[in-house]
């Protein structure tokens, strides 16, 4: 399909409801024009978003935005950086008025600095009534006060990671589905020499996830509906103590674990079972035609969601990354018109079937993507975005839950507990007075 720059500056033709990766569920393809944004003369962007851990999702979003450049004529360059980077290179840009045009923030990164972001709400409202609607989580990252501040460009499934011959030579038929189950598992996998390891380190991804699932597992949380810091309370002290005996059964070294280094070590044969995106399993079987080893591993992976604790329900975070333009930009129009190219049908939809499940749509229109039913492992992934937890639970985003999870005061908490850094109490104690640094502003 050939696009013409006034196929973007207009509108661009979209997949009639019922077509795989991007039916509408039943809402009218055009409830809503499309946006005119007309790129200023002369308009060149540049663009800041997360390496890759799949390397189809960084080459459909490269030859998306090639297609746009052919389309439009406005260059656009995409430079990454780790994840761990791009949080603190936003803040700066946001705070000294100067960097990239846009970037790929996490979480929500974006309340922290809500007046340095051009307003995007006609382009969320005109996508979310052309696709379908915005899941409620991501939504809620990228909007404040009935604002979009930034599009939600997806969220990045974790799961368990296994080996399925090694459970079974621990002695268990299945996964077990709760987190009794599991750290009964997880000790018979250390006595077998296959360990668990779960990150403990400030990994933006692994660690927030793993952090937060211990914690709302077991019925904690940071903050009540109030925005009250509830932090120290029995039920934290119940997910420590768990914490600290699944810690026992670990792989050395997890307290400085970023988010490559669980992936690492699973690839490598260390581990039995670790919580992850997808992208452990699609290494391995993107390279089992040339390495012998992975070729075996990527045959025994199975992925299953997290066990379910004492609360009785799932609930898991989930990594969710946020498309923001600062408004220091020269060329907001393009920036506007480049977004908006990259959430249509077309590219999209290639975008996450590229991703191989690493990528899960924000926007119900894509759910029925032919990615999540290629493979039974990317199940666990395929409704991260309807099912995540945001970060502030029960509380409200804003300023306060960007700034705790940014500082990794959760992560910390566990950290210092597991490895005898802190007490359990002193832990929470601790981990109380940080976030209420941040809350009492």
């Amino acid at each position: 399909m050939k696009f013409t720059r006034r196929d973007v500056i207009r509108t661009t033709a979209g997949a009639a409801a019922g077509i795989v990766g991007g039916q509408l569920l039943g809402r009218p393809a055009f409830a809503q024009d499309a946006p005119k944004y007309t790129p200023e003369e002369g308009a060149k962007l540049r663009m800041l978003r997360w390496s890759p851990f799949v390397q189809g999702d960084e080459d459909s979003w490269l030859a998306n935005t090639k297609k746009f450049t052919e389309a439009t004529g406005v260059e656009v360059r995409v430079d990454k950086e780790s994840w761990e980077d791009i949080r603190p290179k936003a803040a700066v840009a946001a705070n000294v008025g100067s960097g990239p045009d846009l970037m790929l923030v996490w979480f929500d990164d974006a309340h922290q600095y809500p007046d340095k972001l051009l307003d995007v709400s006609d382009l969320g409202e005109y996508l979310g009534n052309k696709y379908g609607g915005w899941y409620d989580g991501p939504k809620g990252y990228a909007t404040r006060d009935g604002k979009f501040i930034g599009l939600p460009v997806a969220c990045i499934g974790n799961a368990i990671v296994y080996r399925d011959s090694w459970v079974k030579e621990a002695g268990f038929s299945e996964f077990p589905k709760d987190t009794a189950g599991f750290l009964e598992l997880c000790k018979a996998l250390q006595k077998i020499g296959h360990p668990a390891g779960f990150t403990h380190g400030h990994g933006v991804g692994d660690g927030n996830n793993y952090a937060h699932w211990l914690l709302w597992s077991h019925g904690g949380k940071m903050v009540d509906e109030s925005g009250k810091v509830v932090i120290n309370s029995p039920e934290t002290m119940k997910s420590i103590e768990y914490a600290m005996e699944l810690y026992k059964t670990f792989i050395p070294g997890t307290e400085s674990w970023l988010d490559v280094n669980n992936n690492r070590a699973f690839l490598a044969g260390e581990l039995g079972v670790i919580a992850n995106g997808i992208s452990a399993y699609r290494t391995a079987q993107i390279n089992k035609d040339n390495d012998p080893k992975l070729a075996e591993i990527a045959k025994d992976i199975r992925t299953t969601n997290l066990p379910i604790g004492p609360v009785g329900q799932s609930v898991e975070l989930h990594q969710t990354t946020v498309g923001v333009i600062f408004n220091y930009t020269p060329y907001p129009n393009a920036a506007k018109a480049y977004l908006q190219f990259m959430f249509e049908q077309e590219q999209m939809a290639n975008w996450i079937e590229k991703s191989l499940g690493y990528c899960c749509q924000t926007l119900k229109g894509f759910a029925n993507n032919p990615v999540w039913s290629a493979d039974p492992n990317a199940a666990a992934y395929s409704r991260a975005s309807e099912t995540l937890r945001p970060n502030g639970y029960a509380g409200p985003l804003g300023y306060a839950s960007a700034a705790t999870m940014a500082d990794y005061v959760l992560v910390d908490m566990y950290a210092e507990a597991v490895t005898g850094a802190a007490t359990p109490q002193e832990a929470m104690e601790k981990a109380e007075k940080r976030a209420n640094r941040y809350y009492r502003v």
